[in-house]
């Protein structure tokens, strides 16, 4: 969504992970496959795995096992993702300028994904984020996942911040999903498994083509 309005400096930003500022789609395709045929099961569409990311681990599994196997599965996937979740990672452009630039003008800034909270703290230390973002809450921090607006609200809590001109920054639903429940406003980068048209239907304040294209609007 071209736009020439210059957007206030926000009081707060809370950054998705998985498709708005890292790609990690290649291992995580590939240890979804590898655990899901190891259970016995058919090889997965990648697609829907790739459309499926920020959410949570079981839920995207469930598509593809039965309920029996989850236990199983998600057991086989932990143990397996962290000895491949670098082999094909990319830092996304624009990522570490807009992390560094909000830094530099004081805004507190936060990382909330549905991927393990030990697993994002190690990509987040191993891309640079954790330089100048020093909260990463994932899964396995709380007993809530995204869009859960209480996973929202410890959040920003732990930040100390109110909720005036908070900014949620994702590349799916899910993220504008957590927007709208905690009262927040959603901005969405098409860096991910949702285009423009996608991410402005499910009701993101604004759409951009990447992250250099949002950071050119934003006042910091």
């Amino acid at each position: 969504m071209p736009t020439d309005k210059i957007l206030m400096c926000p009081s707060a930003v809370l950054w998705d992970l998985d498709g708005t500022l890292i790609d990690q789609t290649i291992p995580i395709i590939e240890c979804y496959t590898h655990t899901i045929t190891s259970l016995g099961y058919s090889t997965p569409d990648s697609n829907i795995i790739k459309r499926s990311l920020g959410r949570t681990l079981a839920s995207t599994m469930e598509v593809f096992i039965e309920d029996k196997d989850m236990e199983e599965a998600c057991k086989i996937f932990r143990n397996k993702f962290p000895k491949i979740m670098f082999d094909g990672m990319v830092v996304l452009s624009g990522a570490i300028e807009c992390i560094k630039s909000a830094h530099n003008a004081r805004i507190p800034q936060a990382i909330i994904t549905n991927k393990d909270g030990n697993t994002a703290r190690k990509v987040s230390k191993f891309s640079g984020f954790s330089k100048y973002i020093s909260t990463c809450i994932g899964s396995s921090d709380t007993r809530w996942n995204k869009p859960d607006r209480r996973l929202t609200e410890h959040v920003i809590n732990l930040l100390k911040v109110s909720y005036s001109n908070i900014i949620v920054i994702g590349d799916s639903p899910t993220d504008v999903n957590v927007a709208q429940n905690a009262g927040l406003v959603a901005y969405c980068v098409a860096t991910g498994a949702h285009d423009e048209a996608e991410l402005k239907d499910a009701g993101a304040a604004a759409t951009f083509k990447n992250l250099p294209n949002l950071y050119q609007i934003f006042n910091y």
